[in-house]
């Protein structure tokens, strides 16, 4: 499902884009964390869509370059990577079925308690 974009948009989602990639490098993280909130706070889009779209970016090399930085580093494990891999193919498709079917108040407050309590443990625990 496309939509128009006006420049403004456009412009949003590079910035949006910029700020999660270097997150992603920074801290390995931007998709779930940084996007899908900022799609819904900043471009209006409902839960369901910011899911759905951020998932469809990730399917493209995104992080090629990142991963490239961290391996001349040596702190790239390609076998757990494969393993992960194929653990989240599967997950994710089973997580996208039960989204598809979960009212989006619902996901949007399972994705907000999720996100308290990764801050929390972050902020708080070892």
């Amino acid at each position: 499902m496309s939509r128009t974009l006006n420049m403004n948009e456009i412009i949003w989602l590079l910035i949006i884009g910029l700020s999660a990639g270097i997150l992603s490098g920074l801290v390995g993280i931007g998709g779930g964390i940084v996007l899908v909130p900022a799609l819904v706070l900043v471009l209006k889009f409902s839960q369901h869509q910011a899911q759905g779209t951020v998932l469809a970016m990730l399917m493209m090399p995104v992080v090629a370059l990142a991963v490239w930085n961290y391996y001349k580093e040596g702190n790239v494990d390609f076998r757990v990577a494969l393993l992960l891999g194929l653990g989240f193919v599967f997950g994710s498709w089973a997580g996208s079925k039960l989204a598809i079917i979960t009212p989006e108040l619902y996901l949007k407050k399972v994705f907000g308690v999720l996100m308290l309590i990764i801050a929390i443990k972050l902020i708080f625990f070892k």
